[in-house]
């Protein structure tokens, strides 16, 4: 059965196989727990008279029994572990009575930027018609110079146009002089 250049696996070397007593006796001790933990609790919640308990034994077919069958049956290894992640979210149906659709409504963190930015955008413009940013007192100064540029522009026009007036003035006055004579 030994073949000559492989090693044999390792998969068949170490079973150990559990005889039915000692499953047997497991289970019987595993009962006992549970047992002891029922009698415990109904000692304690007996005292206080606890009236879903005495509900239970009266009605056989409550739908509280229907609820802990169904929470005890789990998918998979559900039922084996106990998951306690602070992350997961339980999800939970609400009747359309509890929705809240007046309330505030939660905005994504796009949308809060989107809005941030309008209301800045805003703002800087508010501030600028006012003259109170950098660049609006920028701007402002470039026109006050580019004013005052047209303003020497228009009056040295001026100052020409009345020039060649008075030019042309004078020169029909020799004409109307020279004529007479």
């Amino acid at each position: 059965l030994f073949c000559a250049g492989r090693k044999g696996g390792h998969k068949g070397r170490a079973r150990q196989y559990t005889s039915p007593e000692e499953i047997d006796a497991q289970l019987q001790a595993e009962k006992q727990k549970a047992r002891e933990e029922e009698e415990q609790e109904e000692g304690s919640e007996g005292a206080t008279g606890d009236p879903k308990k005495e509900k239970k034994s009266l009605d056989s077919d409550e739908s509280d029994e229907d609820d802990e069958d169904y929470q005890q049956k789990r998918k998979g290894v559900e039922g084996l572990i106990d998951i306690e992640n602070p992350n997961r979210v339980i999800q939970t149906t609400k009747k359309v009575t509890q929705l809240d659709l007046d309330g505030p409504k939660e905005l994504s963190r796009r949308e809060r930027e989107e809005i941030e930015k309008q209301k800045a955008k805003e703002r800087y413009m508010k501030m600028h018609l006012a003259g109170k940013t950098e660049q609006a007192k920028a701007d402002l100064a470039r026109l006050a110079i580019i004013r005052k540029q047209r303003e020497e522009a228009a009056r040295k026009k001026e100052e020409e146009r009345k020039a060649k007036d008075e030019a042309a003035m004078a020169g029909k006055r020799l004409q109307s002089l020279s004529l007479n004579k």
